[in-house]
């Protein structure tokens, strides 16, 4: 059964695939918790246009994902801040030109083909050394990030308010965050896809509260359910020849399914 790890297209997407799942959790947690799993969906559509930008302008097109996919995060900021009364607002504003901007640049690029789907829809063939090394720059920024203003971020994630009034930046923490956001849309579109990347940050965050009791247990049983969803998607999709994101997306979805009748049966 691991003859298929014998294969280098293989390493590379299982490397990914495991970074992804590390990576989508982590941000993913505060995410919901900040009722903000909308914002996924934005930033992913966001690098749609890049991956479109960079196939028009013939450059690698992660690179145009990475910097769409931040103008959009700073974007939505700092319109957050001039509709405070109707912040959601600012993540349909930029979520509308983001798809607007990305069918453009996809029709004058005339690019919807076989690479445009792999990026679309993740892709086990695609992801190549060069991937990897983004994926991993973009990783360690991600974990060092959290891991240095956990604090910071999980109390803006519980009290927006309270943590200004603790003296906390919370203005450019904000910022800040919506950037690792864009970046985990990055490091996961290539294995997952861009249009299911954000179900990816969000389903294992939804099955673990229903487990964890506390906000650590939430994280580490997110990543846990992220592990194994990617790879089991991932050895799933490579023997029954299936699209890898929406086969780890599934997977995901079966776990939290399963977890949440566990739980109705448990209180009875």
């Amino acid at each position: 059964m691991l003859e298929l790890l014998n294969y280098e297209f293989m390493q590379r997407a299982f490397a990914a695939g495991i970074l992804v799942a590390v990576i989508s959790p982590l941000i993913g947690t505060f995410i919901v918790l900040r009722r903000l799993s909308m914002i996924g969906d934005t930033l992913s559509h966001a690098s749609l246009a890049g991956i479109a930008a960079g196939m028009l302008g013939n450059f690698y097109p992660l690179w145009g994902a990475l910097a769409f996919s931040l103008a959009a995060a700073i974007g939505i900021e700092r319109l957050r801040k001039r509709f405070s009364q109707y912040a959601e607002l600012s993540i349909s504003i930029v979520l509308s030109a983001s798809i607007g901007l990305a069918v453009v640049l996809i029709s004058l690029a005339k690019s919807f083909n076989a690479d445009l789907m792999s990026y679309l829809f993740g892709s086990i063939i695609a992801v190549t050394m060069q991937d990897i090394y983004l994926m991993l720059a973009l990783g360690i920024v991600i974990i060092l990030s959290v891991w240095l203003f956990y604090k910071e971020f999980f109390y803006i994630a519980f009290d927006e308010d309270g943590a200004e009034l603790a003296g906390i930046p919370v203005a450019a923490l904000n910022i800040y965050f919506t950037v690792l956001t864009a970046m985990a849309i990055v490091v996961g579109m290539r294995i997952v896809g861009i249009l299911m990347i954000s179900s990816l940050m969000v389903v294992p965050v939804a099955a673990s509260l229903q487990l964890a009791k506390s906000f650590r247990q939430t994280m580490l049983f997110s990543v846990m359910i992220a592990l194994v969803s990617v790879i089991s998607g991932l050895f799933t999709s490579y023997y029954f020849d299936l699209a890898p994101g929406g086969t780890i997306v599934l997977t995901s979805v079966a776990i939290l399914v399963l977890v949440l009748i566990r739980n109705l049966f448990g209180r009875r």
